[in-house]
């Protein structure tokens, strides 16, 4: 037995039976939720709990990362919606038709995360062009992280349908 083997039979290589991939969606979705526009939400209730500087760094921040969410849209839009189709393609034809587990376990994952971005470029728009400040801007960042938390767990769940379901089918009884 070489050493291949040995190393593949001691790690399942399968997606959904792996602690590593439970692992690294529960770390996507904490990390998608905490960070709002890429700005860390506990910053944005103790700007509201403080007010005064932490209003103003929070203001400062959003106002940096959604004119660079607005540039990125404005100059790459096009491009990155056609990648991201194009790659979400491939994904999805590889794990329906082809059935590559490994290509359904990533395609569970980025197509979320792209309906996240999509609501990152949206959100970003409308501060934007409202402009929002203080307690305003803190609802706006609250709302964007509940819609992102509502997307996570209705993803999370279909993750978990799905894997358990392969799981079933692949396993030792199913297979």
């Amino acid at each position: 037995m070489s050493i291949w083997q040995t190393i593949f039979e001691v790690i399942d290589m399968r997606s959904f039976s792996n602690l590593w991939y439970w692992i690294a969606l529960a770390v996507l979705w904490s990390t998608a939720s905490h960070f709002v526009l890429g700005v860390p939400f506990d910053l944005a209730q103790k700007a509201l709990k403080h007010g005064g500087e932490r209003m103003q760094d929070l203001e400062d921040l959003v106002r940096i990362n959604v004119n660079r969410l607005g540039n990125i849209a404005e100059i790459s839009g096009l491009v990155i919606v056609a990648m991201a189709s194009g790659g979400l393609t491939i994904l999805f034809a590889l794990g329906v038709f082809y059935d590559v587990e490994f290509a359904q376990a990533v395609f569970l994952m980025a197509f979320p995360m792209t309906i996240v971005f999509f609501l990152n470029i949206r959100t970003a728009k409308r501060i934007l062009l409202n402009a929002p400040r203080g307690e305003a801007l803190v609802d706006v960042l609250r709302r964007h992280r509940l819609k992102t938390q509502m997307i996570g767990m209705l993803f999370i769940f279909i993750t978990a349908m799905w894997g358990m379901y392969q799981n079933i089918v692949t396993g030792p009884l199913g297979g």
